[in-house]
């Protein structure tokens, strides 16, 4: 398979070398890629006003818990904006989709045979779900992506 070849020749020296280090390398780069495609193919000035509105939204819902006419019609406008910040970044979704579904295939080919563990966690899975959640919310910060 072409793209095997591809992810051995750019990641496999590097998992051969450290393979806790290079899924940790692996994972920044897969984040930095799909948060750019996020950053660059969705409207920022769009999802960065609707979340301020949403944040408005709740702190208005807390304030009328008493009262179910407001609560109905600010949950409404809640899932107005959740629609439209869904539409949004749908299509991103989409495209980065397939590629990490081709890099993941490979992973799991090459992580089935390496021990490795992080924190005494010894699943390459949820050692690069904890590493893409911190290098996400680090990178979403840094690039200001909404």
């Amino acid at each position: 398979m072409v793209l095997e070849t591809f992810f051995e020749k750019t990641f496999g020296w590097l998992i051969e070398l450290s393979p806790l280090g290079g899924l940790f390398v692996i994972s920044f780069v897969l984040t930095l890629l799909v948060t750019l495609t996020y950053k660059y193919m969705t409207d920022q000035e769009l999802l960065g006003s609707i979340k301020k509105e949403m944040k408005e939204i709740r702190e208005d819902m807390k304030k009328f818990k008493e009262n179910p006419q407001k609560m109905i019609e600010l949950q409404k406008t809640s899932m107005e904006k959740s629609i439209i910040q869904m539409k949004n970044t749908f299509k991103p979704m989409l495209i980065t989709f397939i590629p990490l579904i081709l890099v993941f295939t490979w992973l799991r080919e090459v992580y089935t045979s390496i021990d490795i563990t992080f924190l005494g966690i010894s699943n390459w899975l949820i050692i690069y779900i904890i590493f893409s959640i911190i290098l996400s919310a680090t990178l979403r910060k840094i690039l200001r992506v909404h």
